[in-house]
């Protein structure tokens, strides 16, 4: 069976004083029965990563070069963010695809980069509002996925993949529990088109204004098994919330 993750992705949120006050009102609080990570931007994880030493909390980063190293000046490579602890790393979100040109290649190269050297990448998708409203989202959605299954089986099965539909990204909107099911079950199908193992294994994430009241519901859909979380991760009681509903569910 699958354990429940609930990363928090803090994008571009924060300062030192409150990347402290952040780790030290979640660390001491986590419940047991839920994986739990924060994101934190690439000049805190230092700081993270020692305040998270003993703690139950895993840290990740935001993103990671396709290169392992080089003449790649303002790129960070994954041995860079094992080397600060990092667990995790979120690759593709719509944020990078858009405002950085992405394509869904550069994304399947970032998560083998990330595979090959001991982290989890956590592969984001989502179709936007104009995509949904013309009945696009399945199609859209495995169209980002095509190359990174194409990695194969032994990789695919250590993804953790999350949902992310682009129009209820900060927006306050979010998709119904039907809405966010179906595209969960269809991404749960094309893993099982990998293997059997992918379908049983991988982690689906949602994400998209996930809110302490959305939580529950979301979580105790069967294909969804977890949540890419921003706004609500900067809030440790809102996000403490979260991960309580991923145990009780």
């Amino acid at each position: 069976m699958r354990s429940k993750l609930v990363a928090g992705n803090w994008k571009m949120h924060g300062r030192r004083d409150m990347a402290a006050d952040l780790l030290s009102a979640l660390a001491p609080h986590l419940p047991s029965g839920v994986d739990v990570a924060v994101c934190v931007p690439f000049p805190y994880l230092d700081q993270a990563g020692a305040a998270l030493v003993g703690s139950a909390l895993h840290l990740g980063a935001q993103d990671v070069s396709e290169c392992d190293d080089g003449a790649f000046t303002g790129e960070v490579s994954a041995g860079m963010l094992r080397d600060m602890g990092c667990r995790y790393v979120i690759v593709g979100h719509s944020e990078r695809r858009a405002r950085h040109g992405e394509s869904s290649q550069c994304v399947a190269d970032k998560a083998a980069t990330a595979l090959r050297n001991g982290l989890t990448p956590i592969v984001c998708v989502g179709e936007t509002k104009e995509e949904r409203l013309a009945g696009q989202t399945e199609s859209v959605v495995s169209e980002q996925l095509a190359p990174v299954l194409a990695l194969g089986a032994e990789r695919v099965e250590r993804l953790v993949i999350a949902y992310e539909p682009i129009w209820a990204i900060g927006t306050g909107l979010s998709a119904t529990v039907d809405e966010a099911d179906a595209v969960h079950s269809a991404i749960r199908g094309a893993l099982g088109r990998v293997s059997q193992a992918a379908a049983d294994r991988v982690q689906i994430l949602y994400g998209g204004s996930v809110k302490p009241e959305t939580a529950p519901a979301l979580f105790a859909a069967d294909d969804i098994d977890g949540g890419l979380i921003g706004g609500a991760a900067l809030d440790p009681e809102a996000f403490l919330a979260i991960c309580k509903a991923a145990v009780a569910v």
